[in-house]
């Protein structure tokens, strides 16, 4: 079980991991051991998660959401895969963390008067000299 935080946790049964071999430095180990973590989350499918999370988490996970619905972490940082699995559930975790935050909405605001009145004069003052340089 995976927590999020204090309302939302993550049961194992959504998470699925599967071992490939990493590329990279590793000396002989490349060959052999299967270190890379591929983490599969069934985010649509989780009931743990409400509809808000879902759609925020759809789109700041962009590419690694998939089709079906499922968050894909590809980890290959380290050459020992249990430090990689914990770095895919921990990618993971932030990543929800971050869906869980509902952004502030933005209120467009309008200049101030003094502000136009300003800004239009510098670009009348601007005028003005460039039209003093040219020919008369």
């Amino acid at each position: 079980m995976l927590r999020i935080d204090d309302r939302i946790t993550i049961e194992d049964w959504e998470l699925t991991e599967q071992f490939t071999r990493a590329s990279g430095p590793g000396g002989q180990n490349v060959n052999k051991v299967s270190t890379a973590v591929e983490l599969r989350f069934e985010a649509e499918r989780s009931p743990n998660l409400p509809d808000p999370v879902k759609r925020r988490l759809k789109r700041l996970a962009g590419r690694r959401w998939t089709n079906d619905g499922a968050v894909l972490i590809f980890v290959q940082d380290t050459r020992h895969q249990p430090r990689n699995r914990e770095i895919a559930r921990e990618r993971l975790a932030e990543l929800i963390r971050a869906a869980v935050h509902v952004p502030k909405r933005r209120v467009p605001t309008k200049p101030t008067k003094g502000s136009v009145r300003r800004r239009l004069e510098a670009k009348k003052q601007r005028g003005e000299v460039k039209a003093l340089r040219r020919d008369p």
